[in-house]
């Protein structure tokens, strides 16, 4: 099974870059993140032309969004909850159809939490800790077994997914309360399948501001989104790539997608 996930920011603008995406590398499951489309306007038609005959979504209009496009079958996991009492398209989880038993898939889409790392003084930074939070309770008491988490989690939590760990660490998406909390989240029963291919010892990235003129030549970049294994799920995993050359495409994302292939 070869599933990508993507922080596509805006679905319907990109739409062409999908489908040169599925041409060159032909993913069974696609999640994306800030779909910004709500979800009359949803282009399940021309999705289902690529090949996705399976598609759940939640989304609204010009903000958040996530969608789970599958050529496998899909059942919507009805269980999971309202986060932070905000109906703001955040998550979406599904039971995939394999050839051996069925496996639960999440999509996230995090809070990016502002510019000031004090829930005191920004309301979004708030948001962002107690959505991490509320999570981290569910899983607690939900324990994953079988289960995939991918999205943009809007952090970057060890040392090298940042470009300076020192100049970085009162800079949102990389700040202690972030990524304690992002590291409690994990061991609700996940591990980083990203960092068990690729040895934390490396710097990786899967996103680059806009506001760089040239992206590659400064680098300046953050590994914001993520891919977690539960461990009955890690000897199946056999490759995990970021998918760099996607961000020189035109009218690219400032995130780039990550391919990973399971043998299931």
């Amino acid at each position: 099974m070869r599933l990508l996930t993507w922080n596509i920011n805006s679905l319907r603008l990109r739409l062409p870059l999908v489908q040169r995406l599925v041409d060159e590398y032909s993913p069974d499951i696609l999640c994306l993140q800030e779909t910004k489309v709500p979800d009359p306007l949803f282009p399940f038609e021309a999705l289902k032309e690529l090949g996705y005959t399976h598609q759940l979504y939640r989304g609204m209009k010009s903000y958040n969004g996530v969608t789970i496009l599958s050529r496998l079958p899909l059942e919507l996991v009805e269980t999971t909850p309202t986060w932070c009492h905000k109906e703001d398209c955040r998550h979406i989880a599904a039971f995939v159809e394999t050839h051996q038993k069925p496996l639960q898939l999440h999509n996230f889409y995090v809070p990016a939490g502002g510019d000031i790392p004090d829930p005191h003084v920004n309301d979004k930074f708030a948001h962002k800790l107690s959505f991490i939070e509320e999570v981290t309770h569910w899983f607690q008491k939900n324990p994953p077994t079988r289960s995939i988490l991918v999205g943009d989690l809007n952090i970057a939590p060890l040392e090298n997914d940042v470009w300076s760990h020192r100049q970085l660490l009162k800079i949102v998406s990389h700040t202690p309360p972030e990524t304690e909390r992002l590291q409690k989240w994990l061991e609700t029963g996940f591990e980083d399948a990203m960092r068990h291919v690729i040895p934390a010892t490396e710097k990786l990235y899967t996103w680059w501001s806009y506001r760089n003129r040239d992206w590659k030549k400064s680098n300046r970049g953050r590994r914001l989104d993520h891919v977690w294994l539960t461990p009955d799920l890690l000897p199946a995993l056999k490759s995990i790539d970021v998918l760099k050359d996607i961000r020189d495409w035109n009218s690219p994302s400032d995130h780039v997608p990550v391919l990973l292939d399971l043998e299931l």
